[in-house]
């Protein structure tokens, strides 16, 4: 049956490109470059166009994801053993503002106009150009900045406070399901959790949205549903 058979070709189409994907590692939509935005591109198409192409089938599906993928694994690898390839494939950042100063020559190469740039400029909390000091267009067309030292946020060591590690909450339910590995993490057990969550009056994990725990505060936060 045709459907029988589309939803075949569907299904071992989304399995490769899944495997692919985990075989050439994480990579977040803001960090992909002009050359991996393209073969995203291709790969996806050459898998639409094999679901309708009835001369087609599943094996000449798998083989043409995973050559592709292979293909792109090897770029991959080249541009990390070779600095020249890897700017021809990824290009190089670019500094749009020097000092205070607006690099109208590198807007013009990357074609980048000044409301573009002022738009990236509002998105990191500089409305004015006034406010940077330094302000770099990486390779993945996001933009990096560092203010001047009037308009930076002050730091710890600025006011000559202490210096004090970070500390970073464990989530022991999520929408009301235990996460044993956490809770465990934090050398707890559900006794415990159980008579944190009594003293809030919350019975059942069920009735919880959110429970983080803050080692260094030794604080339970918890969001009912």
């Amino acid at each position: 049956m045709p459907f029988v058979h589309t939803a075949i070709e569907l299904t071992v189409g989304y399995i490769s490109l899944f495997i692919v994907t985990k075989l050439l590692g994480k990579m977040t939509i803001t960090q992909i470059t002009l050359f991996d935005f393209i073969s995203a591109l291709v790969l996806g198409d050459l898998v639409g166009n094999a679901l309708y192409n009835e001369y087609i089938k599943i094996k000449e599906i798998i083989f043409t994801v995973f050559f592709w993928g292979f293909l792109v694994y090897i770029v991959q690898f080249i541009t990390q053993k070779s600095f020249r390839l890897r700017t021809l494939l990824e290009g190089r950042p670019s500094i749009v503002i020097h000092e205070g100063k607006i690099c109208y020559n590198e807007l013009k190469k990357n074609r980048l106009d000044l409301s573009q740039l002022q738009h990236m400029l509002r998105a990191k909390d500089s409305f004015s150009v006034s406010e940077v000091e330094y302000a770099i267009l990486e390779t993945d067309g996001s933009l990096s900045i560092l203010k001047k030292s009037d308009y930076a946020a002050p730091t710890k060591s600025d006011h000559n406070m202490p210096n004090q590690p970070p500390n970073l909450p464990v989530t022991l339910i999520s929408d009301g399901r235990l996460i044993r590995e956490n809770l465990q993490r934090c050398g707890m057990n559900e006794t415990w959790l159980q008579q944190e969550l009594d003293k809030q009056g919350i019975r059942k994990y069920s009735e919880v949205l959110l429970a983080e725990w803050k080692k260094k505060k030794s604080t339970l936060y918890v969001q009912k549903h």
